[in-house]
Parts: C-alpha cells; sequence; structure tokens
C-alpha cells in the first residue's frame, strides 16, 4: 500500500500505517514492475473534516505509445484510517491532486497524456471541479497550463494564496533533469503566466549536490507561519552515479518574495542539505528504527512490504508458531503474481542484515532465503534447498531476466537451523553463512549490487532496492520456511 508518515516537528518522522492495505482497495498480481501507484497526493478538506488521497495506478509504461492509467481516490477521517474502498475518478494521466478553494469549490488537477506521433506526449495540465457531496467529477476538464517550456510538464498542485492562484509543477522528467516549476494567476482558470526565475528547485544545474533528481514538490505552512516544500530527491552511489536508494523524499524551506514568488531559503535553485525549521515545541520518539525483529508481536511492523498484493495468514503469519515468521511457499521469484515475499527498503548505502531460517526443503522446487531484491529481473538471493536428497545452501542471480548460478551449492546439516548473513557496502555486496551464529563463512564472490538500482534497468525505474525474507514452492506442496529473527542494521562508519 501507501506509506503513510507523520511528524510534529519536521525532523522525525514515524511511518504510523498504510492506505491501500485491503484486497478490495488494490491488487497489482501481473503488473510489471515500477508499475501500479504512483505518486500518492494527501490533502485535508477542513469543511469535511476528511482526508483525501489520490493516486495513479499505471498499468503499462515505459514506450511512447498509448498508456493505461487510472487515478483513484480514498477517504479517511482519520490518518491512521480506516481508508475508503477506492473511487474511480478518470483516466488519460498521471499525478492527480486536489484544491480546496475558499469559496466551496473543489479543483482536480493532473497531467494530460498525449501519445500520438508528432505531439508532445506529455500534453500540460488539466482541471475539472469536483462534486464532495457525490465524490464525483462534474464540467469539463480543461486545459490550464502547457508547461514553461522544460518539458515533461506534471505533478501540478495548485494553491489560493495571498489574492493568487499558484501553480506547482514537475517538470523536466524524473531523471536528472527534474525540476520544480511556479506559475501564477489570479483565477484557477488562468491563464497563467510563469515565474521569470524557473525553476525554483532544480539539481540539473549541480551535478555534484548528493540530492540529484530533485522534483515534484508540495507546499506546506507550519502553525508559526513558515514554509516549507517537500519533494522527491535520489542519492547516487558516491562512486557509480546509480540510486540503489530509489526515490527518495527531502523537505526546503521557503519564503516569499516581495513580488509575490516562492524561492528556496538562502537563494538560488540548488537543494540544500540541511534546512533551518522552527521549534515548535513538540519532540518525537522515532519509533521506526527497527535493528532487530524477534517476530514476537501479533502483526508484522509496518516498515515491511510485501509485493503486488497484501500477504494474507494462509501465506504469511506471525501466529502458527509464535516467535516465528512462517511463509508458505508460492511461485517462484521471477513472479509478477503470487510471491510469498515480505521485505524492508534498503535505506542507506551500507547495511549488514542477518536472519535465522529452519526449513526442510523436499527437492529443488523448495527454497527460501536471504534476497537483496530490486524486481522480478534483478536480485541476488541466498537460499537453502535440496538437490539430489542433500539440503544445501546456494546462490540465484538475476540480471535483466538472465538466471546466473554463480556457486557450486554448499551442504548443510539435514533439518539444521542456517544463519543467512548480507554485507551492503555501496556498490558490493557479499553473502555468508553460519551454523551456530558464531562462525561465518563466506558464500560466493562480492556481487556488484549496483544493478539494483534505478538507472541500471531498462526502462528507468524508480523503486529503489529491498532487503528480506522469501520462500517459494514450485510444485505446490505447501512448503513451509520459519524466520526466528531478521536484523537490519547500518554500520557507523556508513
Amino acid at each position: 500500500g501507501i506509506c503513510l508518515y507523520h511528524s510534529r516537528n519536521l525532523i522525525d518522522w514515524n511511518l504510523i500505517g498504510h492506505a491501500l492495505d485491503r484486497p478490495s482497495q488494490l491488487d497489482l498480481r501481473g503488473i510489471q514492475s515500477s508499475e501500479g501507484v504512483w505518486a500518492p497526493d494527501l490533502t485535508f478538506c477542513e469543511e469535511e473534516g476528511l482526508f483525501y488521497l489520490t493516486y495513479t495506478v499505471m498499468r503499462n509504461w515505459g514506450y511512447d505509445g498509448p498508456r493505461d492509467m487510472h487515478n483513484y481516490l480514498v477517504t479517511s477521517p482519520a490518518i491512521e484510517g480506516p481508508w475508503s474502498d477506492p473511487i474511480f475518478l478518470d483516466s488519460g494521466g498521471i499525478d492527480p491532486s486536489f484544491c480546496f478553494d475558499g469559496d466551496g469549490k473543489t479543483y482536480y488537477l493532473r497531467n494530460r497524456w498525449d501519445y500520438r506521433s508528432g505531439k508532445d506526449h506529455f500534453a500540460g495540465i488539466v482541471m475539472q471541479e469536483f462534486d464532495r457531496a457525490t465524490k464525483s467529477l462534474v464540467g469539463e476538464s480543461r486545459l490550464i497550463y502547457a508547461g514553461s517550456g522544460l518539458g515533461k510538464v506534471e505533478g501540478p498542485h495548485l494553491y489560493h494564496l495571498n489574492g493568487w492562484y499558484y501553480l506547482m509543477t514537475a517538470e523536466g522528467g524524473t531523471f536528472y533533469d527534474h525540476a520544480v516549476s511556479m506559475a501564477r494567476s489570479s483565477s484557477p482558470w488562468g491563464p497563467y503566466e510563469t515565474d521569470p526565475d524557473n525553476p525554483m528547485l532544480s539539481s540539473r544545474f549541480f551535478p555534484t549536490n548528493p540530492l540529484q533528481k530533485a522534483g515534484h514538490a508540495s507546499l506546506v505552512q507550519t502553525q508559526e507561519g513558515s514554509w516549507y516544500i517537500a519533494h522527491l530527491c535520489a542519492r547516487p552511489l558516491p562512486s557509480r552515479g546509480r540510486c540503489i536508494l530509489g526515490r527518495e523524499a527531502a523537505l526546503q524551506k521557503v519564503f516569499w518574495t516581495e513580488d509575490g514568488w516562492l524561492k528556496l531559503e538562502g537563494g538560488g535553485r540548488e537543494p540544500k542539505l540541511v534546512v533551518s525549521v522552527p521549534d515548535l515545541g513538540a519532540s518525537e520518539t522515532k519509533k521506526n528504527t527497527l535493528v532487530r525483529d524477534d517476530f514476537d508481536q501479533k502483526t508484522l511492523a509496518p516498515l515491511y512490504q510485501s509485493l503486488r498484493f497484501q500477504l494474507d495468514e494462509k501465506r504469511c503469519t506471525l501466529s502458527e508458531r509464535p516467535g516465528f515468521l512462517r511463509l508458505r511457499g508460492k511461485e517462484s521469484v521471477t513472479s509478477r503474481f503470487e510471491q510469498s515475499l515480505v521485505a524492508r527498503r534498503q535505506t542507506s548505502f551500507c547495511y549488514d542484515a542477518v536472519t535465522a531460517l529452519e526449513c526442510n526443503p523436499k527437492d529443488y522446487n523448495q527454497l527460501a532465503g536471504l534476497i537483496a531484491f530490486y524486481d522480478h529481473r534483478h536480485f541476488f538471493y541466498l537460499a537453502k534447498t535440496n538437490i539430489d536428497d542433500a539440503e544445501v545452501l546456494n546462490l540465484y542471480c538475476c540480471n535483466k531476466g538472465s538466471w546466473i548460478e554463480p556457486i557450486k551449492p554448499v551442504s548443510v546439516p539435514k533439518g539444521s537451523r542456517v544463519y543467512l548473513k548480507a554485507n551492503m557496502r555501496y556498490d558490493h555486496l557479499q553473502f555468508s553463512y553460519s551454523l551456530d551464529e558464531q562462525n561465518w563463512q563466506e558464500l560466493g564472490p562480492s556481487f556488484d549490487s549496483s544493478i539494483l538500482s534505478d538507472e541500471y534497468l531498462e526502462p528507468m525505474h524508480f523503486t529503489g532496492a529491498f532487503i528480506g525474507l522469501c520462500a517459494q514452492d514450485l510444485a505446490g506442496r505447501s512448503f513451509i520456511a520459519d524466520f526466528d529473527y531478521f536484523s537490519y542494521e547500518v554500520p557507523d562508519h556508513a
């Protein structure tokens, strides 16, 4: 689903839950990697006391022809949920958002996609009125902004402030030319004038800045009057220029100039690595710093994610064997349909991940273990399996869909518990194993983990890498794998 974070001071952010966490809300089985939910946008309607969460479900992309992109809305009176079932809004573009105007009107915006040959595929920003009572669009959709000239206009957000309607958009594409643009008008329908000093934020001019691909922002004001934008960015590996962490969120302090334009604090367009925050008189304990999970709770920690659909109690359970995460093997790691995979995002360039696994595979069709995963065509997998009636550890790698087994399988005592470890150091990944949790043996070479990056995949992707646990039963004989714990620790020097 969609991760929802909360903060009282703009510094400490806690993952408090998910939207789209029920099968009736979302099922992405079969879609390609980096399709699915795009650009969720959260707003709050004070008149209704209701959170609005919009998003796109992309079902085919990566080429310049027609695209199937459908926009939805879910609502909730509380950020923790429960969230409504999805309401279909429209299709034909991405990045939906709402503006609740002071006159009681509500405006719905998105980008428009034009697949026709010879046309600008990013065909501008369109807007339409929305009836909050019926939760439906009314009237006609109208083009209100064609872009500033940077190209690929998308990600619209509309704000009615100080007598102006400000239209904030993303331009330049979501790669290294990404940018935030500003335009304004006295009417929500335009015409809009672009800031003559556009763009207001971009990394395109600053190739050595650690925050690259800066763009697609939204605006917020704190209770004491300060203004900030939250925006997308990515941090490339220092030596390789590849982004294994995927898209991340950053915060910039901004201010309004005398002539009514939004600018970065300190001037310029370059994203700042350090920004000032007001003393809001609120402290917050970080709750999402789980280093070791002993699986002794009734539910999984919210930082875990499954792939394409929510794993039910039959596939993933903490109750059948208390103190263990039990996974029932399903389809292969290369499947786009029903994988039994539970993973957490890689959030730093370096980490040490360890798990303890108990399972009894009967043949090579049954596997379970520790996986560094980008998608079903790019991963490194250390698994316990059975080959010729012997339980073994084996490494499986996939690079652009090419299946590789780089080592000779290593025998382990039948029925034994095995400890599996992944050491990530920037663009190097080393697996190792132990039978007693004390004496570790490296397994296989040090892999080039930069292939688990947004840039390496074709076409470009943007989800970033994961590290997690999984199980497969390719013969469908109800193979189970029990994981006693899972730890993820960032070394001090990283």
